[in-house]
This record gives C-alpha cells, structure tokens and sequence, in this order.
C-alpha cells in the first residue's frame, strides 16, 4: 500500500478542472496515509472484517466563489479493489469499494449545517444549505468515480456506484437518486429523514400535546420503551407475536397493531427507580399515549403528519423533573427547538424558550412553512424517479418498525407516493411487481432509529444490504427478501429473512395508508 500511497501518484489521479463545470482540483491540498489491519466489529452495517486502505485527503473549489470543500477517500488495496465506489464511509472497505466524504465547505469534517446555516439572523447561507441539500455528496461522488478510474488505471471499465447510509444519511441517498439519475447504479436510503418540514417540527408534536392537555407525564430522559410507565401501552406481554414461530420475538406487523391498539385501564407497569415513577398509569397517561399515537391532526380533525409505532419509545415526549415543586414539568425537545428557531424564524439559537400561545394549527403551520421554504433541497419527496428507474438505478430502503425518531410511515408513505405517480394507471399487484423490479421497500420487525433494540432483542437487523444490493446490480439477483441478522438476543448469529412492503397487514380497505387532509397541496 505504500508504494501506491505516494502524494505525487495521487496527486497526478485527480480529476482536471471542470471535470463538473465550475469546479476546479488544488493539487497542493493533497495528503495521503496508508492504514493497515484496521477492522470494524460490532457494526449495524457491515459484518466483522480486517482491512487495509489508503487514506486521502484534498480540497475542490467553485469557481468564483472563493471557498473550499475538503474531501476525504480511502482506497482499498488495489489487490481488493472490487471496481466500485460506495459514497459513505470508510466501512465499506469490507467489500472492497472505494468510499468517500465532504464537508461541504463547513470548514471542516466535523462540522455540520447549523454551524455555517445562517449568515447573520434573518439571512440564509444558500450556498451552504444546497451543498447539505444535494450538491455536496454528488459532487464528491463524481469527482471521486473518476479519481479512483484513474488512480487503479482502470480505463474504460465500469466503476459501479453505490450509496448507503441512514437517517440524515437516508434523506441524502434520496437526493441522489431524485436530483442525479443515471450516475447511481443502487441506492440503500435507511430510516431516511425525508418530508423535512414535517419531519423536524414533528418532533415538537408530543411537547405541543402535553402542552395543551396540560398534563406531563412521569417520563424520565433517556427513557425506554421497558422502563417507562407506557410500556405496556406499547407491547402487552399478551400480544407479543412470534417470530417465526420463535416465542418471545419482537413486536412486528405494527400497522395492524396501530389499526386496533387502544390504550385502557387498568395498566400497570415497569417500576422505575427515577423519582416519582412508581409505576402506575393515570388515565390522563394512557390518553397522552394514544394521542401521541394517532399523529398531528390541526384543530379541525384534520391530519398533518404521522407518529410513531405502537412499539416505539415515546423520546420526544421526556419530561423533567423539579424537584421543588415535586413534579414533571415541559421539557422542550431540542431536535424541533432549534428547527424551528434557526431554520424557520432565523435566528441563531439552539432551541425555543417557551411554547406559549403554540396550538396544534401553529405546529402544522410551521410544517407547510418549512416543506414551502426548503422544498427543493430538505423536502426530498420528488415522487417522480422515471429517470432513475429509465437508467437502471436500483432501491434498497428500509426502517425499522419501533424507530422512535422518523416514523414508520413515512417510508411507507414515500413508497406509496412514487406507486401513485408512476404507476397509476396499472392494477395494484401488477404495478407492485413492476416497481419490485428497482425499488423495494422493507419493514425491521423490532429495531429501533437505524439500530438494534435491547428491549426486542430478538428482533433481527438486515446487516449485509450493501452484499445484497452488489448481487442485485452486478448479478441480478433481485432480493426477493432481505437477509437480517439476529445481533443479540435468543438466537444471535440466526438469519431472519424480511419481506418487501406491501407484504404486511393492510388497511381493511386496500387504498392508502395515510392521508394529510389539512394541507391543500398533496404531501409526499
């Protein structure tokens, strides 16, 4: 690795000039340094290996604009080297991808959008947010296809593109696809935090809730779905499904679950040593729980977005406890504070002071604003992926079932939105087929935000996507289920196969899932 680690041979493989229009290489930014026997364990991603790689670093600029975007690849041996680029993370050198990262010009890896969002209260640094939006991870992956043709002399051979990750990373993968088709040839959007206005403010539901029925429950930080008093609102030891005919397996199927569950008394659960928590539920409890279940609905009834899981811990509604008063008091979650103060109202804050005169109408206002504001670059729902699909781009997305950050159904919701608009005029299990073909969608019985879940430990996790979308690609082996792994629990080290959405319980009905009627314009 040495020998092909040289700053002057990696140097003489950038890119020229303009190799994107505007963009020009600074062969002088360039560092290299090999890595040897590192290896990744313990990984929700990628399976437990040792490796060696080349670490690279140098920075573009857009001409004009008198700023500098750093970027980062690490190399595999090119004995290892598999002819493909993954566009996330040193990781993937267990399959032997090239893989890279930007900083988007934030002066730093390390730093993220909030750092550089606003140029002074009231005004938006654009060129930074596009970078975030899209423009970054495209410019970084192109740039990086041709870096890594010409460092392993590959000449006119095809270099197959790959993009993986999750959460924020998820939404990313989405940009790709929606905004560069035909330069991806598999996408693996995980738990992606697409739909943003609704999204971010959406985590200001549960707050906005307790709130207005002036009520808070006895929900300590970092609470589980095993510790809290609403745990067994949210799995009944008497309705635990089997997995597979194994007993004791994650709660699963929660669509159906969310079709009937409805929270009664009496209840009791879990005790907890936190103060105050004796475990005992108030009939005031069991409605917040079965409110923050049902979703955003403004002061007509009418929807405005989804929430969580029967099955997913209820994070954003923690409260605080005060020790004077000997009560839980209103503890205003961070994630939609700083949302809303710094990306909506522009100011530079990290979150809002008080939630005063804030109704349900407020929340879904601040939810059109920010899906109107950010449409074409946080929104990420353009449900139209023709040309995508036109150019054999192929989708592997997933989201576990008791995420407790980004609702299921949201993914859910997004599958159905490109169904409607790509296949309207086909019968249902005709076009489900027909989309199958690039674009599936799959449901993690038990896990939660892009992880495992200690209180379903016997819930499996799909640990080897990346494999899988490799033999899909470069094989045609479409994934007719998709290979999860039992990490923990019972049956550790077991295979789970998982089956592709739609095939899971449904609406009675067969239409959609979900409807936003409080909007005037089709949601996403």
């Amino acid at each position: 690795m040495a020998g092909v680690s040289a700053t002057t041979a990696v140097a003489a493989s950038l890119p020229a000039n303009d190799i994107l229009f505007g963009l020009s290489m600074n062969p002088s930014s360039v560092t290299t340094s090999p890595v040897y026997n590192a290896s990744a364990s313990g990984q929700f991603f990628f399976p437990n290996a040792t490796y060696d790689y080349c670490n690279v670093t140098f920075s573009y600029a857009h001409k004009g604009r008198g700023d500098n975007v750093n970027l980062q690849y690490w190399l595999p041996n090119p004995a290892n080297f598999q002819k493909s680029f993954l566009a996330t993370g040193v990781l993937c050198m267990v399959y032997g991808t090239v893989a890279g990262i930007v900083d988007g010009g934030f002066r730093g890896f390390d730093n993220s959008l909030d750092t550089v969002f606003l140029l002074a209260n009231g005004n938006i640094n654009y060129e930074a947010l596009h970078m975030m939006g899209y423009r970054g991870i495209g410019e970084m992956k192109m740039i990086g296809k041709e870096f890594a043709k010409a460092f392993y002399d590959m000449g006119d051979d095809k270099v197959y593109t790959y993009y993986q990750s999750c959460s924020e990373g998820g939404r990313e993968g989405w940009s790709q696809a929606q905004n560069y088709p035909g330069v991806y040839d598999g996408v693996i959007p995980g738990a992606p935090a697409i739909r943003y206005g609704q999204q971010q403010a959406n985590h200001f539901y549960s707050n906005v809730m307790q709130k207005t029925l002036d009520y808070y429950p006895r929900l300590p930080a970092n609470s589980s779905v095993s510790s809290t008093p609403l745990s067994p609102l949210v799995i009944p030891p008497r309705r635990k499904e089997r997995w597979r005919g194994r007993p004791d397996g994650p709660l699963q199927v929660a669509f159906r679950r969310k079709l009937y569950h409805r929270p009664v008394l009496p209840l009791r659960c879990q005790h907890s040593t936190t103060l105050a928590i004796n475990g005992t539920v108030s009939a005031k409890g069991a409605a917040v729980a079965q409110t923050i279940m049902d979703g955003l609905h403004d002061s007509k009834g009418r929807r405005a977005y989804i929430s969580y899981q029967p099955s997913s811990s209820f994070a954003d509604a923690e409260t605080s406890y005060n020790s004077v008063t000997d009560s839980y008091e209103l503890s205003i979650a961070s994630t939609g504070g700083e949302w809303i103060a710094r990306f909506l109202e522009l100011h530079q804050a990290d979150n809002l002071s008080t939630l005063d005169n804030v109704t349900y109408d407020t929340l879904r206002d601040w939810m059109e604003l920010g899906w109107k504001r950010y449409k074409d670059v946080l929104q990420t729902t353009w449900a139209d992926l023709s040309k995508f699909q036109f150019a054999g781009g192929k989708i592997l997305t997933f989201h576990g079932e008791s995420d407790q950050s980004i609702p299921t159904g949201s993914s859910v919701h997004f599958y159905e939105s490109v169904h409607d608009t790509m296949y309207r005029d086909i019968k249902y299990n005709g076009s489900t087929t027909a989309m199958g073909d690039w674009y599936r969608l799959f449901l993690v019985p038990g896990a939660l935000h892009c992880a495992t879940n200690d209180v379903q430990a016997n819930g499996p996790f799909p640990q080897t996507n990346l494999a899988v979308m490799i033999n899909w690609v470069e094989k045609v082996v479409t994934p007719q289920t998709l290979n999860a792994t039992h990490l923990a629990g019972d049956y550790e080290g077991q295979n789970a196969p998982l089956c592709a959405w739609p095939l899971r319980p449904y609406r009675a009905d067969g239409e959609k899932m979900y409807g936003f009627d409080a909007y005037d314009m089709p949601l996403y």
